[in-house]
Order: C-alpha cells, then structure tokens, then sequence
C-alpha cells in the first residue's frame, strides 16, 4: 500500500508521469476500503489463519487478495485522458480492461449503473456489488476497483482474481461463498498464466489511450517514502484498526496502497 501511495504523491506533484503497476501477493491477505469498519470482517480467523490485513487509502469494500493481478494507477489532474470527476477516470480505465479481457477471449462488459439488487444489501466483501463502471462477464463480476481522489490528482486500485478461494473468503467475511456474483479468469479461461494479463493489459492502455509506455524501478523519493509510510502508517493498528467510519470520526484519509 505505501509504495502506491508513494508513486501517486510523486505523480500528482509532476515529478512522474502517469504511472501503472502491477504486481500479485506472496500471501492471501485482506485489503479494508479506507472508510470501512474493522469489526467487517472476522479478525479472530484471520489470526488463526495468518492472513495479514491492511487498510487501503481508496475508498470501497474489503478485497481478499490471493490468486490475481493487482493493478494501481496514478495521474495528475491536469491529464485531460481521465477527465475531472471520479465517472470519467472510472469509465476511462474500465474501457481499457475491457479491450485487455477482449483481447483474452472475455467478452466483458462495462457497467453504466449498478446492478440491480446488488447493491441493496449491505455486504464487506466488494465482489458482492457491481457499480458504475466496473466489468462484468456473464453477469458476474470480474474486477473490483476503487479510487482516492486529490485537487491535484487520483489514485486508482483494483483487484483481478484468477480464482476466488470461497472457502476462506466465507472465514473472512463470515459469508458462503460468492459463486453467484463473482469469478475468477480461469473459470472462464482455464489456466491463464498472470504475465499472459499483465501484457494484455499493457497492451491495451497503451492502445486505449495512444500511449507507450516506459518500464521503470520506483524512483529513489518514492521508495523513500513508502518506508516511511509503511512505519508510520500501514503497520499502525490505529490505522487498520479503525472501528468507525474515518470520515465521522475526524481522522486524516490519507492516501495509496501495499507492494
């Protein structure tokens, strides 16, 4: 999370460009949306289970992390590719995962409202709900996003399962398993190797919005940053923690999320 929140500082500030990463966990962990309630989810299985969790600075609804690509995203507010409101860089980036699952064999869907029902019942687990501009294949959803958003730019984070583990996601959330509205990629491709998506979804950024892009290692600021970030910030129990909603209690929202 802090290296997220590192890389958008430096790209809101124009010291970066525009900015994609990529990358995947080395264990299942649990993500909290930055207003959600800790007593969400069941800690008490989490410890059992040694499953770390850690508080996003983006908005949205807890994400069991595992088997997928993770993606963040970071831009300016002076990139006009992304427009002035939260819809417009939503539906911006969604139509670029779109030509990414397209260009897999996934005919995947750009939602234009919420779907019906979904959002009617309160759940912790973000695949639980489809909003505005998030994909859909075959009615389930296939991507959870979510954004923080500055006077001088956003920060987008999302999540793309390959497999769902509805196993330990029921431990976590104390919900059954969520088959009806969610997949993973491979069960709609079979087994499809993470870098075969990371270059899809390279390839379609770049043809979505006609640019290149440049590979590069955090820059010496960001990783700075990021270690003090992760000291003062992500390992703070009072931040993940949190039993009420930030935005009532007076607390700093702050920003980004975890290598």
């Amino acid at each position: 999370m802090a290296l997220d929140e590192s890389i958008a500082t430096t790209v809101r500030s124009g010291q970066a460009p525009p900015t994609l990463r990529l990358y995947s966990w080395i264990t299942p962990s649990v993500s909290l949306g930055v207003f959600q309630p800790f007593g969400e989810i069941d800690a008490a299985y989490c410890i059992r289970h040694a499953i770390p969790v850690v508080r996003r600075p983006t908005g949205g609804r807890a994400i069991l992390h595992g088997d997928e690509l993770t993606y963040s995203f970071s831009a300016s507010a002076d990139c006009s590719l992304f427009g002035t409101h939260l819809r417009d860089a939503y539906r911006a980036l969604s139509s670029a995962f779109a030509q990414a699952f397209r260009s897999i064999g996934l005919p995947a869907v750009v939602q234009d409202r919420p779907v019906a029902g979904r959002l009617l019942t309160r759940s912790a687990l973000c695949f639980q709900s489809v909003s505005y501009g998030e994909l859909t294949v075959s009615g389930k959803k296939i991507i959870g996003s979510a954004q923080k958003r500055w006077p001088d730019g956003f920060l987008q984070q999302g999540s793309i399962p390959l497999s769902i583990d509805a196993c330990r996601s029921a431990g976590v959330f104390r919900k059954p398993s969520t088959d009806e509205d969610c997949a993973g990629l491979k069960s709609f491709l079979g087994d499809i190797e993470e870098e075969t998506l990371q270059r899809a979804v390279i390839a379609a950024f770049e043809e979505t919005f006609t640019i290149r892009f440049s590979e590069a290692l955090p820059l010496r600021q960001e990783t700075e940053l990021a270690a003090r970030l992760t000291e003062e910030k992500y390992r703070s129990r009072a931040w993940t923690e949190a039993l009420s909603r930030r935005r009532r209690s007076g607390c700093n929202t702050g920003t980004p999320p975890k290598t």
